[in-house]
């Protein structure tokens, strides 16, 4: 049984073999394939205060007429903050002075634009951005790591059909791809 047959069959222990072998390249492969979970942040750093979000916007839509999100600013915030605690890399602080990093963001631009319509010139999807001044500020050396005049976070929402949500609930899923946003590049941009 444990020989080659006519026909060239392989041993059961050749053919282990070539399984422990093809098992063998494919978590060399997995393990050789450059992704990692590890921040690419100096060890140093290790601490952030996220100061409040000052909010700057002056409401209008597309059509030019006021429009006013109530706490916009503190939504965006605690996005930030939930993000910040959901990476891990780096702890929260309540105050500047403990500190390694300061992230200081004002609120600038609030945007709701159509980018479906109906068959009867009916808007039928909209995106909404939510566009931050932003710094990250690395408090040994008292400088911008990264400054952003224009950072955007957005999300579209549907009027109608089966995927229909109100313009509040995109607000949250715009505040929740800002957060993202800023963590990824504070974590990365190294």
């Amino acid at each position: 049984m444990g020989e080659k047959g006519v026909g060239g069959d392989t041993t059961i222990g050749e053919k282990r073999m070539k399984r422990m072998i093809l098992l063998g390249l494919l978590f060399v492969g997995l393990v050789g394939c450059g992704y990692t979970t590890t921040s690419a942040l100096p060890p140093r750093l290790k601490t952030i205060y996220i100061g409040p979000f000052k909010n700057s916007i002056v409401y209008t839509d597309a059509a030019n007429q006021s429009v006013y999100i109530p706490l916009l600013e503190v939504k965006a915030r605690d996005a930030v903050v939930s993000r910040f605690q959901f990476d891990g890399n780096l702890d929260i602080v309540d105050a500047p002075q403990d500190a390694d990093l300061i992230l200081k963001g004002e609120l600038i631009e609030y945007r709701r634009n159509p980018l479906r319509y109906t068959d009867h010139d009916d808007v039928e999807e909209y995106r909404v951005q939510i566009i931050m001044k932003l710094a990250l500020v690395d408090t040994a050396h008292d400088e911008p790591v990264w400054e952003y005049n224009r950072f955007v976070g957005e999300a579209t929402y549907f009027l109608t059909g089966s995927q229909a949500s109100s313009e509040d609930a995109a607000v949250d899923e715009a505040a929740v791809d800002l957060a993202r946003r800023i963590v990824e590049t504070t974590i990365e941009n190294w």
